[in-house]
């Protein structure tokens, strides 16, 4: 095991120095950072200047890369064009994006992992064909639409839930963190049933039942731990995906979390704190990721054995 997490630590690297170099070279090359900072008229050259030094904008794009990276390392995200260190502005911001996430993955891990389960275990069934139509409509829906029209149902009509989260707490997530994981919940429901159905026809799942195992011993012994190695990978995985693809949520819930953060720094091409966001939430992706390893191989007795 201890050989395969090093494995996992060392091929972190040139996908971490890859992918950031993509997102600072696409942000930094889409034009000229300083147009639009002096409103309709051309900065000064003394400003553009300035700017230039600062954000070392004169330099190579390699070399730009390079004393970034340096300051990342260092705990140091930049400075956005309106003199704000992003670091401070993400620290405001990222308990609500958590928490959100958060609420997303329990719905999408309880209610898919349940609705999977009935489905895996009641094949050709009524209950079967509820869960496949149901899943099939939420994988339909694009998720502004799914938002709000779960906005108005219930925030306005039967005002179960607050209509915004302008204030980010528990109790007003609710409602986006079930829209954020709606997706999410329609295919883990998908992955559980399947995984199950596959492993219960499996060789070792017969032997089982001809020496005499219950049905629920077998199930909830054998059959549904093998069954939740793909789903714990998929939801560990989605946690990463899921604090950056809430651009979406945040906006229609009004939500002031990174989502909302990002959407701002691209409409005023404030490249600093884009990259340093993007850069931020690339980093948790793949420390996502390698959790997820690494449950896959407490789970997996061939890779625990390593």
């Amino acid at each position: 095991m201890g050989t395969y997490i090093l494995r996992r630590i060392l091929q972190m690297i040139p996908v971490i120095i890859g992918t950031t170099f993509l997102i600072y070279w696409m942000v930094f090359s889409l034009g000229d950072p300083t147009v639009g900072r002096c409103g309709e008229r051309p900065c000064p050259e003394s400003y553009v200047a300035r700017l230039a030094d600062e954000y070392n904008l004169d330099k190579s794009l390699p070399e730009q890369y390079v004393r970034y990276m340096g300051k990342v390392l260092q705990g140091d995200l930049g400075t956005s064009f309106n003199g704000n260190a992003v670091i401070d502005q993400l620290a405001t911001r990222w308990p609500v994006t958590i928490r959100l996430a958060a609420i997303a993955i329990v719905f999408e891990a309880v209610i898919g992992i349940a609705a999977g389960l009935l489905a895996g275990l009641r094949r050709r069934s009524f209950w079967d064909s509820l869960v496949f139509v149901t899943t099939l409509i939420i994988i339909s829906i694009p998720s502004f639409v799914l938002g709000s029209v779960a906005q108005m149902i219930f925030g306005v009509r039967l005002g179960w839930f607050p209509v915004t989260a302008t204030q980010g707490t528990w109790e007003q997530l609710l409602l986006p963190g079930f829209v954020l994981g709606s997706l999410s919940m329609a295919y883990v429901a998908r992955l559980t049933r399947n995984s199950l159905a596959e492993n219960l026809s499996a060789d070792y799942v017969r032997t089982a039942r001809a020496k005499g195992m219950s049905a629920g011993r077998v199930v909830g012994v054998h059959t549904f731990r093998n069954s939740l190695i793909p789903v714990v990978t998929f939801i560990g995985a989605d946690f990463g995906a899921l604090m950056g693809g809430a651009i979406v949520t945040e906006r229609i819930f009004n939500i002031p979390g990174i989502g909302g953060y990002i959407y701002h720094s691209i409409n005023t091409k404030d490249a600093t704190a884009v990259v340093g966001t993007i850069t931020l939430l690339v980093l948790i992706f793949l420390v996502m990721n390698l959790i997820v390893d690494l449950l896959y191989g407490a789970l997996d007795p061939r890779i625990a054995h390593e």
